[in-house]
């Protein structure tokens, strides 16, 4: 177990258990308007090799009274100094919907920056970032035909859609997350990653289909692998047992005793 100091007052990390001998650290970062809450309860399902890492970034539960970011490239800067004090030992990314393409640039700045590779990026349920995004932008809607679209998403508690005062502390929040995610542009699709890339979408989400997760695959040097869970866009939530048990799947070759990354 570690005894650096400063990591159990770290606010990019939350609800983390610490383990006594990990081999891998799992970074989860949440979709958008989500937190590290998310994923709580995923170390008692993993490999006890593997530490659960739940992202927690500015402007939502604990850190609520922080500004969140409206930019991908300042928050995947803050958030690879944060990470700095992780990462010695290897490490995995899993991003969920807004949070796989801010997983996939963070591997990505990691990699150019520190020369460190990512040991597997796990993506789901959102299309591959150099697909063109033909949906309709959300974070500069008013404020009515924000909340409509949101209850199209079903990401959102109906009690806090309901709630005027809910919604009025979230909205900035949900505001700054799709202004992120709408105005994203991939540098360059040659820009790859070394390591593997698994996406995993759900066969009922219309928004995000296998059309949209193939080509993923552009951008490892690495293996590719496309799974399809039953549910919709929310599939993490749905399908909870079976998304902690594909990612056992993958994870476990990285934690085994013959292997340490």
């Amino acid at each position: 177990m570690s005894t650096r100091p400063g990591k159990s007052t770290d606010p990019w990390i939350a609800f983390r258990k610490p383990q006594r001998s990990p081999r891998l650290r799992l970074f989860c970062l949440p979709y958008a308007g989500g937190g590290a809450s998310v994923y709580r309860t995923w170390q008692a399902s993993l490999p006890e090799t593997v530490e659960v890492m739940p992202v927690q970034p500015p402007g939502r539960e604990n850190r609520l009274a922080e500004p969140a970011f409206t930019a991908m490239e300042p928050l995947v800067e803050s958030l690879c100094r944060a990470m700095a004090p992780w990462l010695d030992i290897p490490f995995a990314f899993f991003g969920y919907s807004y949070g796989a393409l801010v997983a996939y640039e963070v591997a990505l700045r990691l990699q150019a920056d520190k020369g460190l590779e990512t040991s597997h990026l796990i993506v789901a349920a959102h299309r591959a970032p150099q697909v063109p995004n033909e949906d309709r932008q959300l974070y500069n809607l008013d404020d009515d035909e924000f909340r409509v679209e949101l209850e199209k998403l079903e990401g959102t508690p109906k009690e806090v859609l309901e709630h005027p005062e809910l919604m009025e502390l979230m909205m900035p929040l949900l505001r700054a997350d799709f202004a992120i995610n709408d105005t994203y542009r991939i540098a360059t699709v040659e820009a790859t990653l070394g390591c593997p890339i698994t996406a995993i979408g759900g066969l009922e989400d219309h928004d995000v289909d296998r059309e949209h997760l193939e080509p993923w695959e552009e951008l490892t040097r690495g293996r590719f692998r496309l799974r399809m869970l039953p549910g919709g866009h929310f599939f993490l939530h749905e399908q909870k047992d079976a998304v902690l048990d594909a990612v056992t799947e993958i994870l476990r070759p990285l934690v085994s005793p013959n292997k340490l990354g």
